[in-house]
């Protein structure tokens, strides 16, 4: 299944773009400040969820302009995005004890 993953990753190499501006404006524009403003408004400014989502946005970032391939880029957004649904539900549940 990886496998396969990584295969149809590399064939997006002709929509390079499209998975750059994905990352870079949907995530960096609005994922990524969205998160922030939960972790502000659900814990008061918990350090540690605040960093894990800029270091979720730091490693998209990085990898996008440094323009590696797609097989390695999508992935890497996938885990940003995947780390960012963890702060945000880690966030709620502080709000929630």
């Amino acid at each position: 299944m990886f496998t396969r993953f990584i295969n149809w990753a590399d064939a997006q190499q002709e929509s390079r773009l499209l998975w750059l501006a994905l990352a870079l404006g949907g995530f960096g524009c609005v994922l990524t400040p969205l998160s922030i403003l939960l972790i502000v408004a659900f814990t008061g400014m918990n350090l540690f969820l605040f960093m894990a989502t800029l270091f979720a946005m730091a490693i998209s970032l990085i990898v996008n302009l440094a323009a590696l391939p797609t097989k390695i880029t999508i992935p890497i957004f996938f885990l940003s995005v995947l780390i960012d649904v963890m702060v945000i539900v880690a966030a709620l549940s502080i709000s929630i004890q």
